[in-house]
């Protein structure tokens, strides 16, 4: 076990050919990911589940630099970034309606909010594309009572983004350097009320050297080729947003897996992915305007740009629900 831990936990490194014909050792970030689908095609187990057959490890970790804007979306294959922020906002809104979502062309709720699924949750009452109380409800308005997805939620339940925010927010370092900036989406009082229990279900900021920041992340089970990349790129938006949003600087997010797991019908795709060399990383903007200095949730799609992004063309992958 910890041969396989410490096998996964080192960065690769790759040679490149300066214009002299100069090779030089480069450590990319990147490399912490390819190595946890190359952990799990070698060492995963092989295990039947609720959504089917998966090869998967217990127990994982990446840490990833959001320093000088930097930002860690894959480049190894085209990641859907619009896709992935405007689901980001939806939580930070404290959405749980997809036809929100839907609006905007986001789909990959679409599978988890069919009336066929919401009834084999047992969540007969709740119309179509009614999530139940997902993630934005827990971020805004924890163990708030669920009236569905129209109803008015504002002052009710714990607002744990907006907590979190004050802290940051406030003057004095010994404040803000706080141990206990934590938010749970794991609400053990309404799970069976959600179309899905959260993946990812905890999160810790951390203030370090009086302006840096940084965000934990604890998943309890990810899917390695379609749910971690977006989740990587989620969670550093987000740290970036708060960071602005506070008068912070980004610093670092740090990521840890649960069971994270790669589905049978995504295996050769991945094996691809494999053979790719990752580019640098892009940066991030995010545009400060009168009207989101005032609240987090007036963030817009339009106020996140992402600075050269170079990536290697889409992999395509089935979505399993």
């Amino acid at each position: 076990m910890l041969k396989r831990l410490a096998k996964y936990n080192m960065k690769c490194h790759y040679c490149i050919s300066d214009e002299n014909g100069c090779e030089d050792q480069i450590e990319h970030e990147e490399y912490q990911y390819l190595n946890l689908i190359n952990d799990i095609l070698e060492n995963g187990v092989t295990e039947k589940g609720r959504n089917g057959v998966t090869k998967s490890i217990f127990g994982a970790s990446m840490i990833f630099s959001l320093s000088d804007d930097r930002i860690p979306i894959l480049t190894t294959k085209r990641t859907a970034w619009k896709t992935c922020f405007k689901e980001l906002l939806w939580f930070i809104r404290g959405d749980t309606s997809n036809e929100k979502l839907r609006e905007q062309g986001v789909h990959i709720w679409n599978g988890n909010a069919s009336r066929e699924f919401l009834d084999s949750r047992g969540l007969y009452n709740n119309v179509e594309g009614d999530l139940g109380p997902v993630y934005g409800h827990q971020w805004r308005h924890f163990n708030a009572p669920y009236m569905g997805c129209v109803a008015e939620y504002s002052g009710k339940g714990v607002d744990q983004l907006q907590q979190i925010i004050d802290v940051l927010k406030n003057p004095d370092p010994n404040v803000r350097t706080s141990r206990r900036l934590v938010l749970s989406a794991w609400n053990p009082c309404q799970l069976d009320e959600m179309a899905l229990p959260p993946c990812h279900v905890l999160m810790q900021f951390n203030v370090s050297e009086g302006n840096k920041l940084s965000c934990a992340l604890y998943q309890r089970s990810g899917d390695v080729g379609l749910g971690v990349p977006f989740n990587i790129a989620s969670y550093s938006a987000l740290t970036h947003i708060i960071a602005k949003h506070t008068g912070l600087v980004a610093h670092e997010f740090v990521y840890h897996l649960g069971n994270a797991h790669i589905y049978e019908e995504h295996i050769e795709a991945l094996r691809g992915q494999l053979k790719r060399k990752p580019y640098e990383f892009a940066k991030i903007e995010i545009c400060e305007t009168n009207e989101n200095c005032e609240k987090i949730d007036n963030y817009r799609i339009e106020d996140i740009k992402l600075i050269d992004y170079k990536s290697h063309e889409t992999i395509l992958m089935k979505m399993i629900a």
